[in-house]
């Protein structure tokens, strides 16, 4: 079984547990102390670790967490004082199949999009009693932002930490699925992610 946990990143002056912001901060135990006050609290308790908006507001930082389910998918909410709260996801195929839902990201044309006679699109499929079902399947963005809007977002929450980066880094993180053949696990990809932004070098 995998880790199933939040990594809670913040940058203050003080313990982010000491700040009493978090519903569960008592809980989290410091995994990393990064330079510029960057911190990140590891947290496995019951309930959740409470708004990262909540948390910015009060370091006057931006903050995020990552929520690793099972270390094999990563959800992840990010707020700036000035920038605001957005989500993304790492690990994009393990939380589509978590979900039940489709990725959005397909290019191997399975749904063409073309229409046959009858007026029913040729990519969609029939259910076990042979009726055609044309009703679209929700899709990760449904829950969480494209990967270039996310990227996008990040560059902008990283600028209001006072980091200058490109999209491109970032954007291959969002888009990455971890290499299990090589034992890399979800929270490898969030690491990643933090170094991408300048937070938490590898």
């Amino acid at each position: 079984m995998g880790f199933w946990g939040y990594f809670v990143v913040g940058r203050a002056e003080r313990p982010l547990a000491e700040l009493k912001t978090l519903p569960n901060a008592a809980g989290m135990v410091l995994r990393v102390s990064a330079p510029d006050g960057w911190q990140v609290w590891e947290y496995q308790g019951e309930g959740d670790v409470g708004k990262m908006s909540a948390l910015a507001e009060r370091t006057g930082s931006p903050a995020l967490f990552g929520y690793v389910m099972d270390s094999a998918s990563v959800v992840v909410e990010a707020a700036g004082p000035r920038s605001g709260v957005w989500t993304a996801c790492l690990a994009r195929t393990a939380m589509a199949a978590h979900l039940g839902v489709d990725t959005g990201d397909d290019d191997d044309g399975g749904d063409s999009g073309e229409v046959d006679e009858g007026g029913v699109d040729e990519g969609a499929e029939e259910d076990a009693e042979g009726v055609v079902d044309t009703e679209e399947r929700p899709v990760l963005e449904d829950y969480f932002l494209h990967p270039r809007d996310a990227a996008e977002r990040a560059v902008a929450w990283a600028a209001e930490a006072g980091h200058v980066v490109a999209a491109g880094p970032v954007l291959d993180v969002l888009f990455a699925d971890p290499d299990t053949g090589a034992g890399e696990l979800a929270e490898n990809l969030f690491f990643r992610l933090l170094d991408r932004l300048g937070v938490v070098p590898l």
